[in-house]
């Protein structure tokens, strides 16, 4: 009986194509950065306001699937560097409201898309049936590793 291709892969092989997969994500956010002075997260955070003017702190952290704390950080930047504007609303003055600036607006013309990285455009863009076993392969490697679950909600273009 003649082995399947799928047979007689091996962990090296695997590991060239983690590498192939990282290196894409690094080159895009490199690219981003020089274009844009800016992080790869930031540069996403900056467009999920631009679409979603008045969008709040908690809505930024569930667009991006990240962190609360995650995402204030990246908003404190952005504000600090007068790319957004963030006002409270009146009647909670806990609740911030954002919306992007002209300076904001001038950083994403500079930048190619897509703005959330390409790993993500890519995933989303394959079949139910792949992300599936993706997920069940990629969790069992995360067992193996003892990984720590909450790197999770570290935007790729922050590790």
């Amino acid at each position: 009986m003649i082995p399947s291709p799928e047979s007689t892969v091996d962990a090296t092989q695997v590991l060239r194509r983690f590498r192939v997969v990282f290196n894409a994500v690094r080159s895009h956010f490199q690219q981003v950065e020089q274009q844009a002075g800016l992080g790869g997260a930031q540069v996403w955070a900056l467009s999920v306001i631009r679409e979603r003017p008045g969008v709040g702190m908690g809505e930024i952290a569930k667009a991006m699937d990240i962190h609360q704390s995650t995402a204030s950080n990246l908003i404190k930047t952005l504000v600090r560097r007068e790319l957004i504007v963030m006002t409270r609303h009146p009647a909670d003055r806990r609740n911030a409201q954002l919306s992007i600036a002209p300076a904001g607006q001038a950083v994403l013309a500079k930048v190619p898309g897509p703005f959330e990285g390409v790993l993500p455009q890519a995933l989303a863009s394959l079949p139910a049936e792949t992300l599936q076993r993706l997920d069940q392969d990629l969790d069992e490697l995360v067992r193996v590793l003892k990984a720590d679950e909450g790197a999770g909600s570290i935007p790729l273009a922050q590790l």
